[in-house]
């Protein structure tokens, strides 16, 4: 049964000892995608407009906020793991600044291909989060922008949410389709 209400969110979590999470990709969604290239300083990050409102009222909701995202230049060499980071702890430092919240987690993969195993379309870092935040994942939306989003969020038996931007080509199937991040709100 889908949460339809903040007292149907709160009382699931009483039922199931389970928390609804909202699963965020990183570019496109949360911040400014570089076309052919890779956020890979803290100057290069620039946070969508809407981002400090959803965040805040999510997690006024009682949701948790996690961020699940390929970071392929990783592992193409053109940033460390420690660069991530280091982008990642500027991205929360911002947040908290405008929104005065933080996102709970970040999980990342690193691959190039469809090899890794954690890459999205793989639901495994949906499914990692689950576990370590116990997670109801029928409760919980995966918001993105490509299909491999989408795909992830179907396949760890979330609710879905694609979010169009100028780049988008095709419209996958998913429970919704968001003109703005701002719209997820009506959902949740």
């Amino acid at each position: 049964m889908p949460t339809e209400t903040l007292e149907d969110a709160r009382a699931a979590l009483e039922h199931t000892g389970k928390r609804p999470a909202i699963f965020f990709d990183r570019d496109g969604v949360i911040n400014t995608r570089i076309l052919g290239g890779y956020v890979r300083h803290p100057r290069e990050l620039e946070i969508l407009p809407g981002v400090p409102k959803v965040l805040r009222e999510i997690k006024r909701r009682g949701y948790l906020a996690i961020v699940i995202t390929n970071q392929r230049g990783v592992g193409l060499g053109l940033m460390t793991e420690h660069d991530l980071h280091a982008l990642h702890d500027e991205l929360q430092t911002r947040i908290q600044v405008e929104a005065g919240v933080t996102f709970d987690d970040f999980l990342f993969a690193t691959g190039v291909d469809s090899s890794d195993p954690r890459r999205k379309p793989s639901p495994a870092m949906l499914l990692e989060a689950a576990e370590k935040w116990n997670i109801d994942l029928t409760q919980s939306w995966m918001i993105g922008d490509s299909m491999s989003d989408i795909e992830a969020g179907h396949r760890a038996k979330t609710k879905t949410a694609y979010l169009i931007t100028i780049h988008s080509e095709e419209i996958p199937r998913a429970t919704k389709v968001l003109h703005s991040l701002e719209e997820i709100l009506r959902f949740v």
